[in-house]
């Protein structure tokens, strides 16, 4: 069979296997493209992009935020394109299945990646030949990927792989963050590179932040702003510091019972092929510093590839019409009769920094922590979640295993356990079990602010106990 002949034939068996799968509880969210590239190829990932994809592919990865940033310039987008979209993306098969899926003008992808080995991100530059990446921010996490140490900086390295072989794209990148503004400074010779970030001077992280390493020289950054864990205004003596944004806000001011941002850019678009200007006010609710990164980054993404001439309008319309809801397993913040109950995942520093200002926010008074730990090889989370704990200061601290290893669980516990009134819990590696011991623990504590975070396998473990939660206290459910 000819190398052509097998790749019609390929595509058409692939997508036919889109109907019978549809009754299948997996819904086939790999197979179509598993089958593919075993049928035809690797290689033949990169005809299928150019015949599915008029204009190309953009892909967003990081460690936070690729969900809902996806989330909302697919929205944001598809009012002006025909899209191409996958969510939760990390593998090639289910970015494959993705393009299998129909024919559109462009396609924004998730992709999440955790090392090297699983994620081939270096594979799927060469293949896709994307015409923009997008970094959210890169820090510590899976520092532990299938039972295996996965150093830090492995994990950076897989992520700016997934740009690696770009040329004449758009990489967009946080100029907050030191590790995606190296990857831009390494791709700006054959791309256009947009950076976003903050220009608030008076606005300071409520954490006692770690040194942060240059990503240049490895030497120490000097922080002149911290905005949240190694976000800020950073400069080093080996000349390596933050560029100026190319999309900034200039201003977030609260109003009432929301925020007010200026937004200003001076940015690359794919289709002008030069930079636009614009400057926009937007009004809206307290979305948390989590949040206000993934509308900035949203609107960045927007402005190197929208088509309209009408960017402020746009802008303005949706965000301040876009309804912010908490993905599954996310943090939430429930107000019971008697307690207020922060819970979610928070299985990265970033996270649970996030997490804990979000609950500070939103309580007056003393605060009861259920932290859940990491696992063995995961050093450098526990390090970053203490400065999240010694920054709400808990009344009493109480520690349960968040993964599989109980004894490594016990380990982080001894290092913290001292300075402050604390419990452990070495419950085995048991969803159901854990999930029980928390419902019983809110039922006994005398604190009327309890925040349940830390690590946990899989988002259903926080969706499962949030949903438990609220049952046991008759919160409805949207």
């Amino acid at each position: 069979m000819s190398v052509n002949l097998r790749y019609l034939v390929g595509k058409k068996l692939s997508q036919l296997s889109f109907y019978p799968l549809k009754v299948l509880p997996t819904g086939g969210k790999s197979f179509p493209g598993l089958f593919f590239i075993k049928f035809t190829g690797r290689q033949s990932i990169n005809n299928l992009s150019k015949d599915q994809t008029d204009i190309g592919s953009v892909l967003i990865t990081g460690t936070n935020g690729k969900t809902t940033t996806t989330s909302m310039i697919v929205e944001l987008l598809s009012q002006e394109l025909e899209l191409s979209t996958s969510y939760g993306n990390n593998t090639v098969f289910s970015l494959t299945t993705s393009l299998l899926e129909k024919k559109s003008r462009l396609g924004i992808f998730e992709y999440g990646i955790r090392d090297i080995e699983h994620g081939t991100p270096q594979q799927v530059c060469q293949v896709l030949e994307p015409i923009g990446v997008v970094y959210t921010n890169i820090s510590r996490e899976h520092t532990q990927v299938a039972g295996v140490k996965n150093p830090y900086e492995n994990y950076v390295k897989a992520k700016s792989l997934l740009s690696g072989c770009m040329k004449n794209g758009i990489l967009i990148a946080n100029a907050d963050d030191p590790n995606t503004v190296f990857i831009g400074h390494n791709r700006q010779q054959d791309n256009h590179v947009v950076y976003f970030g903050l220009e608030l001077d008076d606005y300071e992280s409520i954490f006692e932040e770690n040194e942060i390493s240059c990503p240049n020289c490895n030497g120490y950054l000097e922080y002149s702003v911290h905005y949240i864990n190694q976000r800020g205004k950073y400069q080093c003596s080996c000349g390596f510091k933050r560029p100026q944004p190319d999309v900034k806000i200039t201003r977030l001011t609260q109003n009432g019972d929301g925020i007010l941002l200026s937004i200003e850019a001076d940015a690359y678009n794919y289709h002008k092929n030069d930079n636009i200007r614009y400057s926009v006010d937007l009004k809206l609710p307290s979305i948390g510093i989590h949040n206000i990164y993934n509308t900035l980054t949203a609107i960045a993404i927007y402005t190197a590839f929208t088509p309209s001439e009408n960017i402020e309008d746009n802008i303005k319309s949706f965000f301040e019409n876009y309804r912010y809801t908490v993905p599954p397993g996310r943090f939430e913040i429930l107000k019971l009769e008697d307690k207020t109950i922060g819970v979610g995942q928070g299985d990265n520093g970033d996270a649970l920094k996030i997490n804990s200002q979000l609950m500070r926010e939103n309580i007056d008074g003393e605060v009861e922590f259920i932290y859940t730990t990491p696992d063995d090889n995961e050093e450098e989370i526990f390090e970053d979640h203490s400065q999240s704990i010694k920054a709400l200061n808990p009344v009493k601290l109480i520690v349960l295993p968040g993964r599989k290893s109980t004894d490594a669980s016990n380990r982080y516990y001894n290092q913290i356990k001292d300075e402050y009134d604390s419990e452990y819990y070495g419950i085995e590696f048991d969803f159901e079990q854990r999930i029980n011991k928390i419902l019983e623990l809110i039922k006994n504590s005398k604190c009327n602010n309890i925040i349940i975070s830390g690590c946990g396998e899989e988002i259903v473990f926080w969706e499962v106990l949030k949903n438990r939660i609220k049952e046991e206290y008759g919160i409805k459910t949207n």
